[in-house]
């Protein structure tokens, strides 16, 4: 008798551990490049939670607080796990040449593995990994953002915004201060590639210099600080993030400067400080909408988890998901998902499983904020 009562909370828990496991149809891992505490990262994790609690997806998130080395370190030790204890998938990020060496270790384990946000590019990384499916078996595919129309877009509107407010030089051109992110990471090279060819097609447009603030605030507020004084005719400034966007106005305010007069601004994501400072004109050019990609990616392993392969549309995807944010939309993002709140997308509609009739993924941002 005393046997039994011994063993009775021990046998609830179990079954509570094996309903807990049955709820969820297999586990995915991703190895977060940002910071725990960085606004688009966070919005990432939290669009991918609700995208695996729609879908019956276990979800772990590891952040690596931007040391990219340590995406590694971390693929190392899942890779050493006992199989039982592995994620059915990981997802990766191919940020500061990472990806390959990752692929390399987890391939080796026989777990699978997709790619998110930043894909292979580089001929030297190419030359490496191959293409999906091919050297790697586990290297299942890779969705990037459309990284190019994010820098084309925010370039468009800044020199659109330029003239509309007639803030030429005196020889008659528009002068720019770019602060890109890295040399590396693919999303950065496609971003300032785009930005550029924007201004190159610009005959009244010219870029007096570019920098690399590694998408940290504090590094572009110390690099503008010169940036302005050296070139004083430069009224324009793109930034391949907010956070760059904003380190550049501290550095004009610190200076007596005026953002959205003495000096215009654009940036990319859609942080709340962001989307505040599009409605109020500090910023006059923002695009975003490319964090909802992790949960993309969810999509696209259920459907495979459960038959539905996505190689017919091609095994290196690269989806359109940005949007260009005006202060009304500005306002309708922040009441819809402000805080990062996703839990009224329904993101099972758009599983080509859940949705027989499905032929084409459609991954834009913008369906979601009309």
């Amino acid at each position: 008798m005393r046997t039994m009562k011994f063993f009775r909370p021990m046998l609830v828990l179990i079954l509570a551990c094996v309903q807990a496991s049955a709820a969820w149809s297999f586990s995915v891992t991703f190895i977060n490049p940002g910071k725990s505490d960085e606004v688009y990262w966070l919005t990432v994790t939290r669009a991918m939670e609700a995208a695996a609690k729609g879908l019956g997806i276990k979800l772990d998130v590891i952040y690596v607080e931007r040391q990219t080395l340590r995406a590694i370190d971390q693929a190392t030790q899942i890779a050493a796990r006992p199989a039982a204890a592995r994620p059915d998938y990981v997802i990766i990020a191919n940020e500061g040449g990472t990806g390959p060496e990752m692929l390399r270790i987890l391939d080796g384990a026989g777990i699978k593995t997709f790619m998110a946000f930043s894909g292979i590019i580089q001929p030297a990384e190419r030359a490496v990994t191959g293409a999906p499916r091919e050297k790697y078996k586990n290297w299942l595919g890779s969705l990037e953002p459309q990284a190019e129309e994010a820098g084309q877009l925010t370039m468009q509107e800044l020199l659109r915004i330029g003239r509309a407010r007639k803030l030429q030089a005196p020889d008659g051109k528009l002068h720019v201060l770019a602060i890109s992110g890295d040399r590396a990471t693919t999303t950065s090279v496609k971003r300032s590639e785009a930005m550029r060819k924007v201004v190159a097609a610009a005959p009244d447009a010219v870029i007096d210099q570019e920098v690399f603030g590694e998408f940290r605030r504090d590094k572009a507020a110390e690099q503008s600080e010169w940036l302005f004084k050296r070139f004083p005719n430069a009224k324009l400034v793109w930034a391949a993030n907010d956070l760059m966007a904003f380190g550049a106005m501290q550095s004009l305010e610190a200076s007596g400067g005026v953002p959205g007069k003495d000096a215009i601004f654009s940036g990319i994501n859609t942080s709340r400080e962001a989307m505040e400072a599009i409605r109020s004109g500090r910023m006059d050019a923002l695009a975003g909408g490319h964090f909802i990609l992790g949960a993309w990616a969810l999509v696209m392993l259920y459907d495979f988890h459960n038959g539905r392969d996505f190689a017919g549309e091609g095994l290196e995807m690269s989806q359109p998901m940005f949007a260009l944010f005006s202060p009304d939309k500005a306002r309708l993002f922040l009441d819809r998902y402000g805080e990062g709140r996703f839990d009224s997308v329904d993101f099972r509609k758009f599983s080509k499983v859940v949705n027989p009739a499905l032929k084409r993924y459609n991954f834009s941002f913008e369906q979601l904020i009309r």
